[in-house]
């Protein structure tokens, strides 16, 4: 594999706009990005394209891609539709990486857009209860069931409130840790009220509102011990980076802006032991990416995580080398992870705060994380931050995710 770098990154804002189409979502994200690289589209070799919700909410079950696209003048460069649940935008990007490190194509664009807003919930609800196995479903429940109850559950843990199903999914991984560490719901708390704040300063953020640790803990129950803020949202948006070859690089003069791609891996989850928690998919999927980039977790400035819930930062400051097993908790409560702190993680904002429009949110990871390593991320800038690592999981396969993409980059 040859080298890749990002020259281009464009991302919309995340939020709720239901005037606002897939497409026109996707033109503005690839506009931005080649604006960024100052890069004309009839440069770019091909396409990844990556969507998780479109077939099961609007219809659109093939070629997601050339329909969002047509019209972008990209004329006829190939796409490659890409769907992996939330790590949809990350599976672009890493084939986007592969096509231009095998030295197929010179210059390839990774696009994720996703229109998850609609005005019936029932059928957004279906959305995500395609990113399991739908013949394992009971088993599954059960097997998710299972991993929490070994911990007492307190009063306030009923609740009928309706709710993505993949809450259940994140409560049941929040009661296993508690159960095994000793994990509290004030440190998931910590986290949220840390993101919230982070998000405040990031103005393409869905939401921008601080939040104390006391009005998190006192929020609405969505699915024990997990609170409203500690959730992320349902969002629309759309993020795009523009993928090139050091040749490429050279031949425009965009050496400057240049973020290298030191490592893209994905893995699949599998049926593991769940207190075989050493053994967790994004732990063997980093041990990988660190090895390929010839880095370790030392070594890295600053994380954008899969925080669709609060206890996912927790979980993956962990997973990925930054605290040991049970050390993720106090850690944020130390103030470990946040701007200023040891290893800033998420000051984007993370997906509880800026948004989570599944098919793109791994792109708009990287989006901060380029504006990170060129020092341009303003009052959320990590000083001297050189070394970035992006985690983005989606969907399920028995007790854990079913893909995790790990992203290492560097300020060239």
């Amino acid at each position: 594999m040859r080298d890749t770098f990002i020259v281009g990154a464009g991302m919309t804002p995340f939020g709720r706009f239901p005037a606002t189409s897939l497409a026109e979502l996707a033109a503005r994200a690839c506009s931005e990005a080649l604006g960024d690289a100052g890069v004309a589209p009839p440069h770019v070799q091909g396409v990844a394209f990556g969507n998780a919700t479109q077939g099961a909410l609007e219809g659109q079950h093939g070629i997601r891609g050339q329909a969002a696209l047509d019209g972008c003048g990209f004329g006829n460069a190939p796409v490659f539709n890409v769907e992996n649940a939330c790590a949809s935008a990350s599976t672009a990007l890493n084939l986007a990486h592969i096509f231009v490190g095998s030295e197929a194509y010179d210059c390839v664009l990774a696009v994720g857009a996703e229109k998850m807003v609609t005005s019936d919930p029932a059928r957004g609800m279906a959305a995500f209860e395609g990113s399991w196995d739908i013949h394992r479903r009971a088993q599954t429940i059960a097997d998710l069931n299972a991993m929490g109850s070994r911990l007492k559950l307190p009063p306030e843990a009923a609740t009928e409130d309706p709710h993505s199903v993949f809450m259940d999914v994140y409560a049941a991984f929040c009661r296993h840790h508690m159960a095994m560490f000793g994990t509290t719901q004030r440190q998931m708390a910590v986290v949220s009220s840390k993101n919230h704040a982070h998000s405040v300063q990031n103005p393409r953020s869905q939401y921008r509102r601080a939040f104390s640790i006391e009005e998190v803990l006192a929020a609405r129950t969505i699915a024990w011990p997990l609170t409203l803020p500690m959730c992320s949202p349902i969002s629309d948006g759309a993020a795009a980076a523009l993928v090139c070859s050091k040749s490429f690089v050279d031949k425009h003069g965009l050496a400057s802006r240049a973020i290298r791609i030191r490592a893209s891996v994905i893995m699949s989850g599998d049926h593991r032991d769940p207190d075989r928690i050493d053994e967790h998919v994004a732990r063997k999927a980093s041990s990988r990416a660190y090895e390929i980039a010839g880095l370790g977790a030392k070594d890295v400035d600053v994380v954008e995580c899969h925080d669709a819930t609060a206890f996912g930062e927790i979980l993956q400051s962990e997973t990925l080398g930054f605290f040991p097993f049970g050390e993720g908790g106090p850690a944020a409560e130390r103030g470990d992870t946040r701007l200023g702190g040891r290893i800033p993680f998420n000051p984007s904002g993370g997906l509880e705060s800026k948004g989570h429009p599944i098919g793109a949110t791994g792109l708009g990871q990287v989006f901060e994380l380029v504006a990170q390593l060129r020092g341009e991320a303003g009052a959320r800038q990590v000083e001297g931050a050189r070394i970035a690592l992006v985690e983005n999981g989606g969907g399920l396969r028995g007790i854990e995710e079913a893909a995790v993409a790990i992203t290492i980059l560097e300020r060239a």
